[in-house]
């Protein structure tokens, strides 16, 4: 980080910025193992900027799509405000760009859960872009409709090293009334399933 721009930020974000174990916990999660499910993401023309890379707020439509994959996919979730029971509403957003990725690039997104609430979901997220040596990732149909879990042999086809890294927070509401409310247990089990300590 540039030093004006140091001397810029108020003394708590400095901290923050030069905290050593708070480098090491971003480091970990820049790494597959701090993560258990993985959906290649095909870029579009249309999410590079003037600069030739994918804009910074695309990021999170890539990261929203991988939440809502694994929750319709493995958890069950209704899209329809008719006939679910509940809508997730996201409360939080946060992204760390450590390196670009551009179309025709297909990276993998990457999810895993913190923490399970009584109506609420912590996610942690990353996008890691294919590795730089080799022929584009051969992903097909099963990988865009079914995504893959930690431990996955497709995984050797991305770079070790995620270029974004996030959180995400949802909170689940009766859509009649937009009050919280619980998660159902099979909901609430598949969330479970991506709980992954961080550890190296």
């Amino acid at each position: 980080m540039a030093s004006w721009v140091f001397r810029l930020l108020p003394k708590n974000i400095r901290f923050l910025a030069t905290s050593s174990e708070n480098q090491r916990a971003e480091g970990c999660l820049r790494h597959h193992e701090a993560y258990g499910y993985f959906l290649p993401i095909q870029t579009r023309w249309q999410d590079n900027d003037q600069y030739g890379h994918v804009n910074n707020v695309v990021y999170y439509s890539y990261f929203d799509t991988i939440i809502n994959h694994y929750l319709i996919r493995y958890c069950g979730l209704k899209t329809g405000l008719l006939t679910s029971p509940m809508v997730g509403f996201m409360v939080t957003n946060q992204c760390t760009f450590h390196t670009p990725v551009g179309f025709p690039q297909v990276p993998v997104a990457a999810l895993a859960v913190e923490k399970v609430g009584h109506s609420s979901v912590h996610y942690r997220l990353a996008l890691f872009p294919p590795k730089p040596t080799q022929e584009p990732p051969s992903v097909d149909h099963h990988d865009l409709s079914d995504g893959f879990f930690f431990g996955h042999p497709k995984l050797g086809q991305f770079d070790a090293l995620a270029c974004t890294t996030g959180s995400s927070v949802h909170v689940f509401v009766n859509p009649a009334t937009s009050k919280p409310t619980g998660l159902p247990e099979d909901f609430r089990r598949g969330l479970l399933r991506l709980m992954r300590p961080v550890s190296m």
